[in-house]
């Protein structure tokens, strides 16, 4: 049975571009004839909403997941675009550090509800998790239940000091609860070719990051900035926007880091 590659989107700090690469790096690989789940785990429901699924609609949601009173597949939802289905959220996630404090196994909980429905999920190639910005208990279950990262960071002054508080977390994650956690990669975004600032962050991230940043990065672009009031993602907003490009820059990037990490571990 084929297992779906799971990948968390998570930086602590907020409006870094986490929903926005979230969605529209799922519509990206959609394109490319791949069916994708995103799983909505941030308690402002923006992925929900940015993919056009209204509140009153999301009648199952990522919390009915984590508590145990709901399968995974009772909580899918089909969206507009084609091969992009979404567990939606919604405020009811903004207490889930507290409500699930006293589970002893709160941090697998997501890791736990996938795992209990494989057939569902064997129809998947890619599972999306959009994490909330901060470090907290839904970001945690994410990265158990993950196989690698996207971190998306702004390009802007103090963005790397963010950085190493994030790779602390996923060492700890490492550690104690899945050692096959890795970062798939950091994608530069709200990035500004005019901008001195933009650049000198470039060229930081890729010193001390080395491989680990995409080729790829994310402008800032209107596009993307508008496509979510409209309930899409960009690539449907305008396909040829500066945003839609990048975004299918980089869900080429994820597909061929795919096929290298399959091909080095039936190799090895």
């Amino acid at each position: 049975m084929k297992t779906p590659k799971i990948i968390a989107i998570a930086n602590q700090k907020g409006g870094v571009g986490k929903t926005t690469t979230t969605i529209n790096l799922g519509a990206a690989l959609a394109e490319k004839s791949k069916n994708v789940l995103l799983i909505d785990l941030d308690p402002q429901g923006n992925a929900s909403t940015g993919l056009g699924i209204d509140t009153k609609d999301r009648k199952v949601t990522t919390y009915d997941l984590l508590t145990g009173d709901a399968a995974v597949s009772t909580a899918i939802m089909v969206t507009t675009v084609k091969n992009l289905s979404i567990i939606p959220a919604t405020t009811d996630l903004s207490s889930a550090d507290i409500d699930l404090i006293a589970n002893q196994k709160r941090s697998f909980l997501l890791r736990d509800a996938l795992r209990s429905d494989d057939k569902t999920l064997a129809k998947f190639d890619y599972i999306l998790i959009d994490c909330p910005p901060s470090l907290n208990i839904l970001t945690v279950n994410a990265m158990v239940a993950a196989h690698s990262l996207i971190v998306p960071l702004q390009s802007e002054f103090f963005a790397l000091e963010g950085l190493s508080q994030l790779i602390l977390s996923v060492r700890d994650v490492r550690q104690t609860a899945n050692p096959n956690l890795r970062i798939e990669g950091i994608a530069l975004t709200m990035y500004d070719r005019r901008n001195n600032l933009s650049l000198q962050v470039e060229d930081d991230a890729r010193e001390n990051m080395g491989d680990m940043v995409f080729e790829t990065v994310i402008p800032r672009n209107v596009r993307l900035s508008e496509a979510p009031s409209f309930a899409i993602p960009v690539l449907e907003y305008d396909p040829t926007s500066k945003g839609s490009i990048a975004y299918r820059s980089l869900a080429r990037e994820v597909i061929n880091k795919s096929k290298r990490v399959r091909a080095s571990s039936h190799g090895a």
